[in-house]
């Protein structure tokens, strides 16, 4: 913020903004001209009945009185980053699209809808990267109907924080009764210094495929044919599994190789064998790979409660790009006979 308490205060909004990153200043509620500021950076998702929703980096979304406003104006569309490869959001959201693909999709528009029998919601989901090319009730009404032939609720995934992300869609969701249930972040790094971290040592096998020992130690057990299709899909996969006593790994990890970048997911340790490295060894052990390969930039997606994931990736430096979300379609409005009526 910029705004200065010697300086003039000034209100330079109005709603032609809406759909830009502006900053914003008002009075706290009840206060008075003596009172505390409270500032709100985010996205002009709308602005009626003199309340404007801004939409901030994380997705929350922030409602503000107009008569409350002290002081606001539009700022550039995203902070310049000082470390981390230069990357835009339809980039990312391309190549992890690329490396967890469905079993079936299809276009409707410039929105992509996914379907893998309800194996995770990456793969289940709507990536709306453009204009599905219908009015927004019309595009969401077909969606609907798509994931309901297939027995499975629909979703969409959005993002925000970022040039180009989907502040507008949330709002526009929220407003139709759409319900957010995940958030997760998407974090970036230089591929070089996660391959310069632990030593993997001569232990952790990298393979084509995921064995039977790599998918005993996955979190989502009994992976069914569908959920092998897309672990195993992407532009050059591979699978890391460190070995343990008994037959189940002590450490696994997946990377998808694509063009400049390296994706990285299912880093996962055995609860009896965490904090001895495992994980940054499997990171480094498949970032080598990747770096053979031809990538320079890496990729992954951490949950925003896993406070012990995201300390070890800010460690190897990975930094936040932007936030992503999943939104739920409301449960249809019961009919007159449905309703007791």
């Amino acid at each position: 913020m910029e705004f200065t308490a010697g300086g003039r205060l000034e209100v330079r909004l109005t709603a032609s903004d809406v759909g830009k990153r502006v900053s914003v200043r008002r009075l706290t509620e009840g206060g008075s001209p003596g009172a505390k500021f409270t500032d709100t950076v985010g996205v002009l998702t709308s602005w009626n009945d003199g309340v404007l929703l801004i939409t901030t980096r994380g997705g929350e979304q922030v409602r503000i009185a107009e008569s409350s406003l002290v002081a606001g104006k539009v700022v550039p569309a995203s902070p310049a980053r000082r470390r981390g490869p230069a990357a835009s959001y339809e980039e990312l959201a391309r190549a992890a699209a690329r490396a967890w693909q469905p079993v079936e999709s299809e276009r409707l528009g410039d929105w992509e809808l996914r379907a893998a029998s309800g194996f995770t919601r990456r793969a289940n989901s709507v990536l709306p990267l453009g204009d599905p090319g219908l009015p927004l009730d019309e595009a969401l009404a077909r969606v609907r109907a798509w994931y309901e032939q297939r027995g499975l609720p629909a979703y969409i995934q959005t993002a925000t924080g970022a040039e180009g992300t989907q502040e507008l869609l949330c709002a526009e969701l929220e407003a139709r009764g759409w319900v957010r249930e995940v958030t997760a972040e998407m974090w970036i790094a230089g591929l070089a210094p996660v391959a310069d971290g632990v030593d993997p040592g001569d232990g952790i096998e990298l393979t084509r495929e995921p064995g039977e020992a790599w998918l005993g130690r996955y979190q989502r057990k009994g992976a069914s044919e569908v959920a092998l299709k897309v672990l195993g899909s992407g532009p050059s996969v591979w699978f890391a599994t460190v070995p343990g006593e008994g037959g189940e790994p002590d450490a696994i990890g997946r990377c998808v190789v694509d063009g400049r970048w390296a994706g990285f997911a299912a880093v996962e340790v055995a609860p009896s064998q965490r904090r001895r490295g495992l994980a940054s060894a499997v990171m480094t052990a498949l970032s080598r790979r990747a770096l053979e390969e031809g990538a320079s930039a890496a990729w992954l997606q951490v949950e925003t409660d896993n406070e012990g994931a995201r300390a070890l990736y800010g460690r190897m430096g990975f930094t936040a790009h932007h936030a992503y979300h999943h939104y739920r379609a409301p449960e249809p409005d019961p009919g007159p006979d449905q309703a007791g009526h």
